[in-house]
């Protein structure tokens, strides 16, 4: 039984403004070079290259449209997606340490090399840190972070909490 879920998506709507701004080039691109025969451009591309242009750039805008981080918590353990890259199911016993942090803003997406490791992350900069006995760390993060908080401390001990503070001074 699932006593915790969170679905997550990339709602930023300047995220979607920019999106849909660099739609605009290769449809614009299409409809003076292919349409009206007019160059598009100093250095043109073929038409066969605008097209595969477009096709690239509305792949992309579809990929941001589907992904989605998805977090699920039961008696077994956690499960996280990050549709459609990476699916992971650790069981408690496989945990070594949970916390909830604020990992500073990374970025969004998948983003390597944090201090707690690969960071999962559509929106916010707080999250729930894991590290795994086998010494694997990486961060899932969270928009609910105290009713995240309250499941996970059913079944794994947190001590930090509300948040842990990254704090990079010397």
């Amino acid at each position: 039984m699932i006593v915790f879920r969170e679905e997550q998506r990339f709602t930023q709507w300047w995220l979607w403004l920019i999106l849909l701004a660099l739609a605009v080039i290769p449809l614009f691109g299409i409809y003076e070079q292919i349409i009206h025969g007019r160059q598009f451009g100093d250095k043109p591309m073929s038409d066969s290259g605008l097209i595969l242009f477009a096709v690239f750039i509305f792949g992309l805008i579809s990929l941001m449209f589907f992904m989605k981080l998805k977090t699920e918590v039961n008696s077994s353990g956690i499960k996280m997606s990050f549709s459609p890259f990476v699916k992971k199911n650790i069981s408690w016993t496989d945990i070594k340490s949970a916390k909830i942090v604020s990992y500073e803003f990374v970025g969004y997406g998948i983003r390597f090399g944090s201090s707690y490791g690969t960071v999962y992350n559509t929106k916010g900069d707080i999250g729930l840190a894991i590290e795994t006995m086998s010494g694997e760390r990486f961060v899932i993060g969270t928009q609910k972070q105290d009713e995240l908080h309250k499941i996970i401390q059913k079944y794994f001990i947190i001590t930090d909490f509300p948040v842990e503070q990254k704090n990079d001074t010397l």
